[in-house]
């Protein structure tokens, strides 16, 4: 049996998880999602928590019990929590800050680069260089981070560009001087 899949998804108060038409609802405090799920996975309502089981053991059916387990599992979490994913930008005149639906950033090319942000997630920056990205589908927050970390990747010299928060940057030694 698979390891992830047979662990259940606790559902906390206030949280309605709905299964119809081989798609799983999940309605919060923080908002609704929807996934479609394979018929061949199978889902057990018990009372503030959710067993995930499949029908046959086939290795496909394998795999998608625990997928499935997983994207309801952070369902519940975006909807109850919410997800956060926050960037550091790191160099001299590196800046970021949000203007209306976009995301301004100065990060050393000749022009300002402007992002739109993406319906469900809010963005917030400070002056020391420290953008939050946040909303209720995990898949969203962590594209949309990664699509602006893609801007200006870290580089190892200097360590100026763009980082996750928890991301260590292996730094090198830059040339040594010819004697």
């Amino acid at each position: 049996m698979s390891r992830i899949g047979k662990i259940p998804v606790k559902v906390p108060s206030g949280v309605k998880v709905t299964f119809l038409n081989e798609e799983i609802t999940v309605e919060g405090p923080k908002g609704k999602l929807k996934q479609k799920f394979h018929p061949v996975i199978t889902f057990e309502d018990k009372g503030g928590e959710i067993v995930v089981g499949r029908q046959n053991e086939e290795k496909q059916a394998k795999a998608f019990h625990g997928l499935y387990r997983n994207l309801l599992n952070n369902m519940v979490i975006g909807v109850s929590v919410g997800f956060n994913r926050s960037l550091i930008v790191n160099g001299v005149g590196y800046r970021a800050e949000v203007q209306g639906k976009l995301l301004s950033m100065s990060l050393g090319y000749s022009n300002d680069i402007f992002v739109a942000i993406p319906e469900g997630l809010s963005v917030s920056t400070d002056p020391g260089g420290k953008i939050v990205i946040s909303g209720i589908d995990k898949q969203r927050v962590g594209e949309f981070a990664a699509q602006v970390r893609k801007l200006r990747g870290p580089e190892p010299y200097k360590g100026k560009g763009i980082r996750y928060d928890d991301e260590i940057i292996r730094r090198k030694v830059g040339k040594s001087g010819v004697k």
